[in-house]
Formats: structure tokens, sequence, C-alpha cells
């Protein structure tokens, strides 16, 4: 099986677009000399047939899901493109084992999330969406609905202080809430820096706020985070939003909660979604009156999308231009490289080469590499990470070819 390499020039790339994009993007794409496929009703189902019949280089998604049937269907493809924060859609294990490049388009949509949590936070407190429907079923309860806690000088926990979580926390404060969170990466003086509280963990945020909001990235570790351990260290009677993945919550212990504490809820995910194109949906969450709830919107708002289609362009631009996939997020985070090969040599050809059939004779993989070539094009510097270190013998062998500068061995710090 060959890797999948990006084409020459923008003028040979095909894109297929499975999903609805902005026009502004589409233009753009075909602007750059792009063949695109822009098919805003093609389904998961769809998908492994028009991808071995089309051949793109580059895959374009928002909702449509890419499964490893999808990714097996297709020889061309060199980058898939979520276009949108998350990208727990796309099966990155096929696609990082094709040699297929997955990339995101973070932070793009953060305001319009931000400003869908907070309209769902003061759906919860004043009951707005149960107001309006009262109202025109021509209910008046004004007594009923004079009951609100009120958000001024309350506390705001989030949960995970990316962009969408700064911006939650930036709103909250000018609601007049004292605001505290947790990340990993959360230090105290980054908490201080951005207004907030730091807290030790995602319970100590659930013990010590009246709204709670989440924003971490839907992933292995974060899957059912929001148990029942979680659920019982909140306040009773305070709110929990989720904007972010329903694969967050366990549905079954917050149903519980929610009657034995009487949390109040906002959700626009959920754990189980319809497919795309599917108008019917059942859950048993959506049917409690403190449950509020909208339908996997959070980032579809012009301004968001506008912004997003614009990021997947630029990442599309550089892709085809350099080779280099910005945003990347299959990209390995540690390898099985043990030694550095340091070659400085004269840029001339096959010497390369050569240095990578010694190498390979002695059963070493080459876990990666960078050649940087210097001013004026005479001599380049060639850093080659291997699996394990060559003998004595080979690297001389390197060493006398005539091309070759210096040569030396390094072993990496693998503790």
């Amino acid at each position: 099986m060959t890797t999948p390499t990006p084409p020459n020039d923008a003028a040979q790339a095909v894109i297929l677009i499975a999903d609805a994009f902005q026009n502004e993007g589409i233009e753009a794409l075909r602007s750059m000399g792009c063949t695109v496929h822009a098919e805003a009703d093609l389904t998961t189902a769809d998908l492994p047939a028009r991808l071995a019949e089309c051949r793109p280089d580059i895959l374009l998604v928002r909702s449509t899901k890419v499964d490893h049937a999808c990714i097996e269907a297709s020889d061309s493809l060199s980058l898939i493109l979520r276009a949108g924060a998350g990208y727990d859609t796309i099966d990155l294990e096929t696609a990082s084992a094709r040699g297929i490049s997955v990339a995101n388009c973070p932070g793009m949509n953060a305001i319009a999330v931000a400003e869908l949590a907070w309209s769902l936070i003061l759906a919860c407190d004043r009951r707005v969406p149960d107001q309006v429907s009262d109202l025109r079923q021509g209910v008046w309860n004004k007594k009923g609905y004079s009951k609100a806690r009120g958000l001024h000088g309350r506390t705001l926990g989030i949960v995970g202080l990316g962009r969408i979580g700064q911006a939650v926390a930036e709103r909250g404060r000018a609601f007049g809430m004292k605001v505290i969170g947790w990340s990993r990466s959360l230090t105290d003086e980054r908490a201080e820096s951005l207004g907030i509280v730091r807290c030790d963990s995602p319970l100590e945020v659930a013990a010590e706020a009246d709204v709670v909001s989440l924003h971490v990235a839907a992933n292995a570790h974060t899957a059912g985070m929001i148990d029942e351990t979680f659920l019982a260290a909140m306040r009773d009677g305070a709110t929990l939003i989720n904007t972010t993945r329903g694969s967050l919550i366990d549905e079954t212990a917050l149903a519980a909660a929610i009657d034995a504490k009487g949390l109040r809820v906002g959700l626009d995910v959920y754990a189980s979604e319809p497919a795309s194109g599917d108008t019917q949906f059942q859950n048993e969450l959506v049917g409690k009156p403190c449950v509020f709830g909208t339908h996997h919107v959070g980032a579809s708002t012009d301004q968001a999308q506008a912004a997003i289609a614009g990021e997947a362009v630029r990442i599309i631009e550089q892709f085809l231009e350099t080779g280099d996939v910005l945003n990347c997020v299959n990209l390995a985070t540690s390898t099985a490289a043990s030694a550095t090969l340091t070659v400085r040599h004269r840029n001339r050809p096959g010497v390369l080469a050569s240095i990578f059939e010694l190498v390979g004779e002695a059963g070493i993989n080459v876990e990666e590499m960078e050649n940087i070539i210097f001013d004026g094009s005479q001599a380049a510097c060639a850093k080659i990470k291997l699996a394990g270190p060559i003998d004595d013998d080979r690297l001389s062998a390197i060493r006398s070819n005539e091309h070759v500068l210096s040569a030396s061995l390094t072993p990496l710090n693998t503790g």
C-alpha cells in the first residue's frame, strides 16, 4: 500500500466536500484551481462509493461521520479536514494507519458556542422556554415563573478552559459571577490572568459551583466523566450545561441526579444523535421539565461558519503549497526512536539514499527525519531518528561517502 501524498499543485487537487459548507469557501478553493465536488447531502453510507468514484485528495466534512469503511474505500486521500473543532466523528486509527493526515479548525466557533451556552444558562435560570410555551398555549403563570435564583454573585464553574471555556468565563464575569475552573494544563498564573480561580479537579468544580459548563474535548479520557460521582458532588438545584459532546455525560446517572437533586440542565448535545437527514429523536432527558435542549447547533451561526470556512481554506492552501498540515491531530506524540543520526553532507543526489540503504540493512527503522538545506544549496544537514543504534562499521561506511562531511550518532533520552 502506498502512502498518499499531496498533489503537486492546487490545479491538480480534487476536493470532496461531504457536508454543507460556505459558498465563499467553495469559491475560494475553486479560485485556487482545485476541482471541488460540493455534495452537502452525502451521508456516511454514501461516502465509500463516492470516495472510490471521484478519488479526492482532500475530504472536508462538518457533521458527516468518516468511519473505517469510508477511509478504506479511498486510495487517494491525503487529508481529512473537519470544518469545526471536534474530530471524534473521524476514525483516527484507520486514517493514521493509512498515512492520512486529519486536521481540524479549533477556536473558530468559540464565540458562537459560548453564546449558546449562555442562552442555556439563562434559560435554565428563568425557564424561558417553558414561559414561551405556556404563553403560546394561552396560559398566564406569573406567580409560578417569578421564582428564579438569579446569577449575579453566584459561582460559575468551567470544566475545560480552551478558547470556548475562556469565552464562557469572560461572559460569566460580565454577569457578575465568580468564575472557577479546571483544565489539565491550567496553572495558577494562567488562571489569574484569565480572572478565574483554579480548581484541583473537576469534582472540586462540581462541589463549588452553582452553574457548571463543560468544555473539554471528547476523547477516551473524557468519555463518561460526568458520572454518578461527579453529579453527587454537585449542589442541590445547581445547573449543568453541555455544549461539547454527548459522550461526556452518563445520561442514566444524570436522569437520576435530576430527580434526586433538582438539577437544571441545558444540553446542545446528546449521547445518541440522529444521523444526517433523520428528523426523529428520542431521549429520556429532554422530556424532563427541568431540561432545556437545543439541536447541536452551538457552532451554527453565520459568523462562526464564515470563520471556519476561512480557516479550512487556509489549511488546504498551506497543505497544497508546502505539504504541511496545520492543526494536524493525528501526529504521533512519541515514537520508538532511541538514537539520532546527524549527517552533514553536500547537497547531492543519492547521498540520503545510500544512508537509508545502510540503515535498512541493519534492520533499523527510520522513525523521523528532517533535512535542512543551507544558504547557497551547497550543503545540508540530515537529522535522522532511528529505532535503534547502528553499528560502528555502518557508521564508518556513512562517513566514507565522498559527499558526507560528518556523521555522528547520539542516544536519545527516552526516560
